[in-house]
């Protein structure tokens, strides 16, 4: 057997159905904190090694409608922690893998199912991406200029947040209930479920009548002069969030206002008067200048990087942020642990590479092996 890797999941067994987005970001987050995972493609040697979700996982390539890969999935299956799997609901129902036959063979697996809509509800079947689902959420109406169309936050929100996190949440959750229960369970992870949860406080300040159902007029949408950004006299940006008074008073200070400023900062009416000289102050100097005139200070203002500046700026290069594998700078395995400290993720190489390695773990051997590629029980 494959020695256990490094981590607080060392030990944790992993199958992971191939997919995109969410799924394979969860996975991902699994096997950096020491999870054997191992993914199941549907076709052998697709290069992978650009593909940071795929990074420290194991890869089988099956012919899922072959009854033979059936019975290597089911092996898979009897050993395993945790199923994820992020097709539209019904899917792994009709290959005869969906959670009745799962937990018939492993009581005690956690099977995790991430889907945009739901496995139920009147969109269940519907397609989707990130932007649909924040759409639905009410939190892309949200985001974005006053007067112009709401801005897609990349693909962060929905996907990863509302998705992925989620999808941890509740297997990692599961885990631990099974610990006292010894039993199993199914979770759906919806993106229109984790979204919402994600804005609480915006929902605690609606309830309080302190946010407007309105793009760019609330103290965090941008709509706030001392939380948004602005252009520098270079084409850059400058990222202020001077939130509470003792920090609006260092923007001034910094940006050379009068101090009596302070006294408004909180009046609405005032916000396009301050907005104009906060804007007019900053765009008269560099970026660089900024940075350094508010280096040090808790005036809460920061330089807008572009990615390649921040996987080179100082605070990433000292906290060794960002690791280099396959040739891709990415994020190192986050958070951090003082005991059990995660290794450093193998990079990807192609679909199928652990197909024998895995079957062998399983107990099969070299004939049992040859002869699944004969039947094209692998792909």
């Amino acid at each position: 057997m494959t020695a256990a890797k490094a981590g607080p999941l060392s030990g944790l067994q992993v199958v992971e159905m191939a997919g995109l987005g969410p799924a394979p970001m969860a996975g991902q987050l699994l096997a950096d904190l020491g999870a054997d995972v191992i993914v199941i493609d549907r076709r052998t040697g697709e290069r992978i090694d650009k593909d940071v979700n795929r990074r420290g996982k194991k890869s089988i390539a099956l012919n899922m409608k072959s009854e033979g890969a059936v019975n290597v999935f089911f092996s898979l299956i009897e050993k395993a922690d945790i199923l994820i799997e992020g097709f539209r609901p019904g899917v792994m129902e009709r290959l005869g893998l969906g959670p009745d036959e799962c937990l018939a063979r492993n009581p005690g697996l956690i099977y995790g199912r991430m889907t945009g809509w739901g496995q139920d509800g009147p969109l269940a079947h519907a397609a989707g991406h990130d932007l649909n689902y924040l759409a639905m959420t009410g939190m892309l109406h949200a985001i974005g200029e006053e007067g112009r169309p709401p801005v897609p936050p990349l693909n962060m929100a929905a996907d990863y947040g509302g998705g992925s996190m989620f999808l941890l949440l509740g297997v990692l959750s599961a885990l631990f209930e099974r610990s006292r229960s010894g039993k199993g369970q199914v979770i759906d992870a919806a993106m229109v479920d984790g979204v919402p949860a994600m804005m609480g406080l915006i929902y605690s300040l609606m309830g309080r009548g302190l946010w407007q159902d309105k793009r760019q007029t609330n103290l965090l949408d941008g709509g706030a002069p001392f939380y948004r950004c602005y252009e520098t006299s270079d084409g850059r940006y400058l990222s202020v969030g001077s939130l509470e008074p003792q920090f609006f008073a260092l923007l001034l200070k910094g940006l050379d206002l009068p101090p009596e400023l302070s006294k408004i900062q909180m009046n609405m009416k005032e916000w396009p008067k301050l907005e104009e000289q906060i804007g007019a102050a900053i765009k008269a100097n560099t970026l660089d200048h900024w940075t350094g005139v508010f280096a040090g200070t808790d005036a809460c203002v920061a330089p807008v990087l572009s990615i390649e500046e921040a996987n080179a700026a100082a605070l990433n290069t000292e906290r060794a942020n960002r690791i280099r594998l396959g040739g891709v700078t990415q994020a190192a395995p986050a958070p951090r642990f003082s005991r059990t400290v995660p290794q450093t993720p193998e990079p990807a190489g192609r679909t199928g590479d652990h197909t024998s390695q895995v079957l062998q773990e399983l107990g099969f051997s070299e004939s049992d092996i040859d002869e699944m590629q004969q039947s094209k029980t692998l792909a």
